[in-house]
This record gives C-alpha cells, sequence and structure tokens, in this order.
C-alpha cells in the first residue's frame, strides 16, 4: 500500500480512503444528471441543456468544462446518441 497524502493510498493499482470515495460519488452524481438530461431533451432549449451538461461536467471535473466539450456533448445528447459515463466501483490509478 503506498500513501499519496492522507485520505487517499493505493493498493494493487486502486485508489482507497475518503478523497477516493468522494471522486467516485462525484462521478456517480455527474453521470445521473446526464441520464436526467437525456430523459427529454426536446423540452429543453439549446442554452438549458448545454447549461444542464455544463453543471453536470463541472460537478465531475471541479472545474469549469471547455464550451466546445459541453456543445458536443449537448449536440449528441440532442441528436439522440446515448452519453455514457459509467462508474466503477472502484478508482483506478495510473
Amino acid at each position: 500500500m503506498t500513501l499519496i497524502e492522507d485520505g487517499l493510498r493505493v493498493r494493487n493499482g486502486f485508489a482507497e480512503g475518503p478523497l477516493a470515495d468522494a471522486a467516485l460519488r462525484r462521478a456517480a452524481r455527474s453521470g445521473q444528471l446526464l441520464d436526467e438530461l437525456q430523459e427529454c431533451p426536446d423540452a429543453m432549449t439549446d442554452a438549458e441543456l448545454c447549461d444542464g451538461v455544463s453543471r453536470a461536467l463541472r460537478g465531475f471535473m471541479q472545474r469549469q468544462p471547455h464550451a466546445d466539450q459541453v456543445y458536443g456533448i449537448a449536440v449528441q445528447i440532442r441528436r439522440g446518441v446515448r452519453v455514457d459515463r459509467p462508474v466503477a466501483g472502484r478508482l483506478a490509478c495510473a
């Protein structure tokens, strides 16, 4: 086991600890928000859809996502392409 910092350690190639758990919760919430947006994109304006995508990504990335990334995902959702953000049970480390 390797201690990276307080609350984060690596064991067998996977991150463990409270910081890893928080990252997994953020990823899961981001996926839920994207799923909700994909339920009825026709009921939203383009601006509302882009704002929803931006909020979902910002929660996961913890920073403002690039406008091109937000717009690209919004266009996919508008076209009916399913955008999946699968979340594993453990956080893999490089």
